[in-house]
């Protein structure tokens, strides 16, 4: 999480910039000069069933190899943005109405959801949603559908990554716990060998241990496979210590942007997602919830 490897050098806000498009991730993607980002989204719009706007002229990047946090309350739009990228809004009735989304330099917007991951990039939607009738190997068979080659040794990676499933490799998924689910999800994933993996709330439903674990072995595929993580999540303070950069969401735009290590220290994300007050202590959701202070960034 050094500062010199993020997209910019202290946190940026809308209104600094004016316009969502030309603020926080404008600034974002001219402070890395030279780099050539992964993922781009560049004034994005999207509407569900022709008429509710959901994403506002979203702009974002995503470095190579970096793990990038979006954070947001229900209903920020964070989801919307993941199935935009990943190709699921038509199953949905949602649509890109405005702008780009290019992946490695190829415009996603017209390319089905399949496509995009023989493409390199995967998504686990939140909820886990495994097949619960299969067994735990033939989620992970599924995760490959879109390979032609062969998968056995990454099957043996998965479970070297996720010992637990290799013990239940022959059971119904159905019978998992939610944690060892939330494993299989991601390992399935993992199966059509993303260069990037895109989660979606993996810490909804999960106790702290489970929470640790699977946030440790998100670490770890970042670091030791080189793989470009966009985490999706409630749980700031969780997705932060691991992140290299973030994005905050609100109402379909994004609001605020800065390195991990930044926004950790901003007070206005210390209060309103952290559950800290400005000396540090931490306030109980309650007092959070109906805190008089406006975030500055409005």
């Amino acid at each position: 999480m050094d500062g010199a490897d993020g997209p910019s050098d202290r946190l940026v806000s809308a209104s600094e910039g004016g316009a969502a498009s030309s603020g926080p991730a404008a600034s974002a993607a001219a402070g890395d000069r030279g780099a050539s980002p992964l993922l781009e989204l560049n004034n994005v719009e999207v509407t569900y069933d022709e008429m509710i706007l959901v994403l506002r002229g979203l702009s974002m990047t995503v470095q190579r190899g970096k793990i990038v946090a979006l954070l947001g309350s229900n209903g920020a739009g964070k989801s919307t943005t993941l199935k935009a990228i990943s190709g699921l809004l038509p199953s949905q009735n949602g649509e890109i109405s405005q702008g780009s989304i290019q992946f490695d330099g190829r415009e996603l917007r017209r390319c089905d959801a399949a496509d995009i991951v023989r493409g390199g990039l995967s998504q686990v939607m939140e909820g886990r949603r495994v097949f619960g009738h299969l067994s735990v190997e033939e989620n992970l068979i599924a995760g490959a559908y879109t390979r032609r080659d062969g998968y056995g040794d990454d099957i043996e990676m998965v479970y070297e990554y996720f010992p637990r499933l290799g013990e239940r490799r022959a059971g119904d998924a159905g019978y998992l716990s939610s944690g060892e689910q939330q494993m299989l999800a991601i390992g399935r994933a993992l199966m059509s060998r993303p260069r990037m993996l895109m989660l979606d709330e993996p810490s909804l439903g999960l106790g702290p241990l489970l929470v640790a674990e699977i946030f440790e072995i998100v670490e770890r595929l970042n670091r030791e496979l080189e793989t470009t993580i966009l985490l999706v999540e409630q749980n700031a303070t969780r997705a932060l210590g691991i992140a290299d950069y973030g994005y905050v969401m609100e109402n379909g735009r994004i609001v605020l942007a800065g390195h991990a290590d930044d926004l950790r220290r901003n007070p206005d994300v210390q209060q309103f997602y952290l559950g800290l007050s400005e000396s540090g202590e931490r306030r109980s959701y309650h007092d959070v919830k109906h805190y008089k202070r406006r975030k500055r960034w409005l």
